[in-house]
């Protein structure tokens, strides 16, 4: 069975409650035009699907069992990784 990256993430997003986890997780809303967009300002494009919280900050990536990075994830990747941060891409299988 397929999973999509939606369903993933609402797995990962409950069980990371149900073990005591703070979550961040950014959604796309729809602007006046129509275009869905998420607020971000800054170097935003790319930032991690999700940021937990708990002995440690994690961010993770993620991907469905083929998805690829886009170039502007692998730079949140490089940089969250040379500034000594927990970075992982996870994939639903």
């Amino acid at each position: 069975m397929k999973v999509s990256e939606a369903q993933f993430q609402l797995q990962v997003l409950q069980l990371a409650k149900l073990t005591g986890w703070r979550t961040a997780h950014f959604r796309p809303g729809m602007d006046r035009r129509g275009n869905w967009q998420t607020a971000v300002a800054g170097d935003g494009a790319g930032f991690p699907d999700l940021v937990l919280v708990r002995e440690t900050v994690l961010f993770v990536e993620l991907k469905t069992d083929t998805g690829c990075l886009t170039p502007e994830q692998e730079a949140w990747r490089q940089a969250a990784l040379a500034a000594g941060a927990t970075h992982h891409i996870w994939r639903p299988r």
